[in-house]
């Protein structure tokens, strides 16, 4: 792949989850670009296989590795057979995550009408699932902190040992519709925080990645008509980025190999870094 620019990871092991979704399987192909050593961690096998093979006919050094991030046994079996093959964890991507509609409203302000006239099809506050919301909770909070439980042992008194989380534009400013979602985000920030200072005295450094808005297959569905136009969502969102547009997944590189590499963020410690286009910074006038 074309990077933004290049650094030399030949002697890292990177453990990467989420490492076969749309913007995930960029942070992988970068890793292994640079030299590292990439376990791409997730619950089905054949495809994060596919995706390692793919590495390694590129020329670089990739395993698929089964894992759940919310099964601590799981990730227990994970990190052996990583120890095995690869050797200790140097850098740890906490990539996986995502929303559950069963967390999501259908329409972004409650109104008196929709209690008194419930139309089907209508989900209000009142109606979010419980089990819907401990998915999406349990999913990206849960789902980071198990996997760095696990894989920072193997970094604690190494030089140059890191943790990426990441969190979201939601985290700042919640977004309408998905209270689950911008709640379970939030806490990722804020656990990127606390956690930092809780191994800074180990030499881990955490930091995190908050992406503005992409286009990915989770999200397609709320920002493209079923005839490839934006929805009135995208237009909202599109006016509130001041650079006018999505991001590029490409567009994730260059701050993650920064955030990875010990020579140029060695002093870099429990920040979380917008990849938005300007969309944290616009007030609306």
């Amino acid at each position: 792949m074309d990077l933004p620019f290049k650094i030399d990871l030949s002697n890292k092991v990177a453990v990467v989850t989420g490492g076969t979704g749309v913007l995930g399987a960029y942070w992988v192909n970068a890793l292994a670009a640079c030299g590292a050593r990439v376990a791409i961690l997730g619950r089905d096998l054949a495809l994060i296989e596919k995706k390692a093979s793919e590495i390694v006919s590129s020329g670089g050094s990739a395993i698929g590795v089964a894992a759940d991030v919310l099964d601590r046994e799981s990730l227990k079996n994970a990190h052996k057979i990583v120890l095995q093959k690869l050797g200790p964890c140097d850098i740890l991507i906490n990539g996986a995550g995502g929303n559950h509609p069963k967390g999501t409203t259908t329409k972004e302000y409650l109104y008196p009408e929709d209690l008194t006239d419930k139309k089907d099809g209508i989900t209000t506050f009142f109606d979010l699932d419980e089990q819907g919301i401990k998915h999406v909770m349990d999913l990206n909070f849960l789902g980071t902190l198990l996997p760095s439980q696990e894989f920072s042992i193997d970094m604690v008194g190494r030089k140059g040992c890191t943790i990426i989380n990441i969190s979201s534009m939601n985290a700042y400013t919640p977004l309408t519709k998905i209270p689950a979602y911008s709640g379970a985000k939030a806490a990722v920030s804020n656990f990127t925080q606390w956690l930092a200072v809780h191994m800074s005295k180990v030499g881990i450094r955490v930091n995190a990645i908050a992406p503005g808005f992409f286009l990915t297959k989770q999200n397609e569905a709320l920002l493209k008509n079923p005839d490839g136009s934006y929805t009135e969502r995208s237009h909202k969102i599109l006016n509130s980025t001041p650079m006018g547009r999505f991001g590029e997944a490409q567009e994730l590189v260059g701050v993650l190999l920064f955030l990875v590499n010990e020579e140029a963020s060695s002093f870099v410690n429990g920040v979380v870094i917008p990849v938005d286009g300007g969309f944290s910074a616009y007030s609306g006038v």
